[in-house]
């Protein structure tokens, strides 16, 4: 596998300095072609995701499919105007020039994709990439086995090597992998694996984007409509069962509202995810993804009631089945072993505040997160919590939905990530931005030649102008 990574990327390499050339309906072409082969195999990605995460047909088909869809959708209508270079002012020391940015393709980029939606979180910055002129190598997680197999077959049927290429395996094939010196780097995944990523890619001065995670907080005051909050809330802490990069990780609420909160956030659940006889509903309700996750899930609940959290509602699971049902815990301060790692599960931890101040003030104690959620009709409270906050992205009044407009920038901040993917921002984010000047014959840069010595008159107008 090791010399048939190297032997891939020396193509790649070479074949680069061609791609770099192809024009607007080439790329467009391409990115076509690749949703044409995604349309073939859509019935077998349905089953993978099944397989690997019991993700129901609907889910996998918001979450995943139609997502990927709309985004070679977006990227094709808008690939011509992206790719035009963009004209700039001039200053006083080019004013007779033609100034102007030009996007060009960074070269061969590495995409390492995570398990918890493991077609949505390839295919989007691969169609980045695409657009933007690249050769692509694809590691998707071993973890998800069924859909690293589907995306294995759909690239090699579709593709040839020299352009883009998915390798499957372990940590093994990663480490091959981040031992090349690639052109850009894209990782989605975990802070800890972010700063190993990062690591190697600095021996190589390789650029990278990392789309990591962290504890999201869901913030929610007194002039929120509770009862639609806690529906929205239960929502986007438990699709794919809460192994969302952007979940809602945990609730500062304030006090007066805890216990109406539990209790709509209990009957929004049982209405979204259990049968009439009051079980579990597996059609609409995902699995844990491995063992290894599921015991680290359980031991956390365990270890948050131990030391002191109480277990409002939940905590039942079955290792038989990998579910885990969704869980209530409350009395949890910001020491509970629960709030030092980020849970990708479906357990909600809730704090309650007196004050807006003090949701602030347990936030920014904190790394910054992937996302921010307020739920707020106060224009006081929301503007407090933005200017006083940092994090990758908000939703106000809602949960995920951000995510799903490609004008918008997606991406982290310092723990949570770098980069920003989606739309243009994806496009920017495979390219680098070439600055161009074409020079008149009647530059000016002619009167600062030496020699100095009789140019003190014009230092001084330089300077009045410049």
């Amino acid at each position: 596998m090791q010399e048939t990574i190297k032997s891939v990327f020396r193509a790649q390499q070479i074949h680069k300095l061609e791609l770099r050339k192809t024009s607007t309906e080439v790329r467009i072409t391409k990115l076509k072609m690749l949703k044409r082969a995604i349309e073939a195999v859509e019935e077998d990605i349905y089953q993978a995701l099944e397989t690997d995460l019991r993700k129901s047909r609907f889910e996998t088909a918001v979450t995943e499919l139609l997502f990927t869809y709309a985004e070679i959708d977006f990227a094709i209508k808008h690939l011509e105007e992206w790719m035009e270079p963009i004209e700039v002012s001039k200053t006083m020391s080019n004013v007779f020039s033609t100034n102007k940015i030009y996007y060009e393709p960074k070269g061969v980029c590495l995409i390492i994709a995570p398990w918890n939606y493991p077609f949505q979180l390839i295919m989007s910055p691969l169609i980045s990439a695409i657009a933007a002129g690249n050769c692509v190598m694809l590691k998707p997680s071993e973890m998800s086995s069924a859909t690293a197999k589907v995306i294995h077959t759909l690239i090699s049927k579709q593709f040839n090597p020299n352009e883009i290429a998915c390798f499957e395996g372990d940590v093994g094939v990663s480490t091959v992998l981040l031992e090349l010196p690639f052109d850009h780097i894209f990782f989605t995944g975990s802070t800890v694996v972010g700063k190993v990523v990062m690591q190697a890619a600095a021996k190589n001065l390789t650029s990278v984007t990392l789309e990591l995670g962290g504890k999201s907080p869901a913030i929610v005051d007194a002039t929120s409509d509770l009862k639609k909050v806690a529906k929205k809330i239960a929502w986007g802490k438990l699709v794919n069962a809460g192994q969302t990069c952007i979940a809602p990780d945990y609730v500062l609420i304030d006090e007066t509202l805890e216990a109406d909160f539990i209790t709509y956030y209990k009957e929004a659940v049982l209405t979204m995810y259990f049968n009439a006889a009051g079980e579990i509903n597996k059609e609409s309700y995902g699995k844990i993804i491995n063992e290894r996750q599921f015991k680290r899930l359980t031991d956390l609940m365990k270890d948050a009631v131990f030391a002191g959290a109480k277990l409002a509602w939940g905590g039942e699971s079955n290792e038989q089945d990998l579910t885990i049902l969704p869980s209530i815990l409350k009395n949890v301060t910001a020491e509970n072993p629960i709030m030092q790692q980020e849970i990708f599960g479906p357990i909600l931890p809730i704090i309650t505040f007196k004050k807006i101040e003090e949701a602030i003030d347990f936030i920014n104690a904190k790394d910054k997160s992937l996302a921010l959620y307020l739920f707020s009709n106060n224009r006081h409270n929301q503007e407090q919590i933005l200017t006083s906050t940092s994090s990758g992205g908000v939703c106000i009044n809602d949960v995920l939905v951000h995510i799903s407009n490609p004008n918008l920038p997606f991406g982290g901040v310092n723990s949570s990530g770098m980069g920003s993917c989606h739309g243009i921002f994806g496009f920017k984010n495979f390219s680098h931005e070439r600055a161009v000047v074409f020079q008149s014959k009647f530059g000016l840069t002619k009167f600062v030649y030496p020699p100095y010595q009789k140019k003190g008159g014009l230092l001084k107008w330089l300077k009045k102008l410049m």
